[in-house]
């Protein structure tokens, strides 16, 4: 982007518009959902197993933007504060769910480039049975899946967006996928798919 004499502007970093969001620009919130809305709509959707719950949670996510502005501090990374507003979203979501997700069959899959029709079956059938183990893990457990496998957040991320040590989310994550194969063998030996 050039500012008309040929000299190249720089685009501000999301910590730049979260500070002029939180100082009472809120028009910048627009280039802030531009950024970041595939990607929170992504975690929740593995998250929930749902396409409108996702979107919901989303919204909400940007609604408690704006209600905690105040509390962002420019110094700090905007994605780990994001991502703190969404996990407590998701937190009061799944406070009335049950703890086991329904199974999705008409969750939407990520779009892909054309492949053969028997490889395509075979790689919804997985991506149904992985949904479905994910979904009988517990939140928390899940939640940390989502946000490392999926989320394509750092381990030094995610122990700062839980107050944990790096180490600390790496055997939380071991765990958590050890579960997560036991969950997949289970849902696979029933045949969910």
């Amino acid at each position: 982007m050039t500012d008309g004499v040929g000299v190249v502007a720089m685009e501000p970093t999301d910590s730049e518009l979260m500070g002029r969001v939180r100082d009472g620009e809120l028009e910048r919130l627009s280039e802030l959902f531009e950024r970041h809305h595939r990607r929170l709509y992504g975690f929740f959707l593995r998250l929930t197993g749902d396409a409108a719950g996702a979107e919901d949670l989303v919204q909400e996510v940007f609604v408690r933007l704006i209600k905690y502005r105040h509390s962002f501090r420019v110094d700090a990374e905007f994605t780990p504060w994001l991502f703190t507003l969404a996990r407590n979203a998701g937190v009061d979501h799944f406070r009335s769910r049950p703890k086991e997700l329904p199974h999705a069959e008409d969750a939407p899959e990520p779009a892909a480039a054309l492949e053969h029709p028997v490889a395509a079956l075979e790689r919804r059938e997985q991506t149904e049975l992985l949904q479905a183990a994910l979904g009988r893990l517990p939140h928390d457990k899940r939640e940390l899946l989502v946000l490392a496998r999926f989320g394509e957040m750092r381990y030094e991320r995610i122990a700062e967006l839980l107050g944990i040590t790096v180490g600390a989310v790496k055997v939380r994550v071991h765990r958590a996928l050890k579960e997560l194969r036991a969950a997949y063998r289970a849902v696979e030996g029933e045949g969910v798919a």
